[in-house]
C-alpha cells in the first residue's frame, strides 16, 4: 500500500491542514471582474478635514469672544 498523506486523521477527522495548497491557490487566483478595484474617493476625506477646521475656528472665536 502507497504512503499517501490523508487530509483525514485516523478518527476521520477532517485535517484542514491537509488543503493548504488548495487554499493558496485559491487565494492566488485573480477575480473574474477585471482586475483590482479602484481606491476610494476621496471625497469624504476633504469633508472631515473641511468639518475639523470649522469646528477649530469656531473654539477660537468662541474663546477670542470669552476673553474680550
Amino acid at each position: 500500500m502507497a504512503n499517501t498523506p490523508n487530509p483525514q486523521g485516523p478518527e476521520g477527522n477532517y485535517d484542514p491542514a491537509g488543503s493548504t495548497q488548495m487554499f493558496r491557490a485559491f487565494v492566488d487566483e485573480t477575480p473574474q471582474g477585471g482586475g483590482r478595484q479602484a481606491p476610494a474617493p476621496a471625497g469624504p476625506r476633504i469633508g472631515l478635514i473641511v468639518g475639523v477646521v470649522v469646528a477649530v475656528l469656531v473654539v477660537a472665536a468662541v474663546a477670542w469672544l470669552a476673553l474680550k
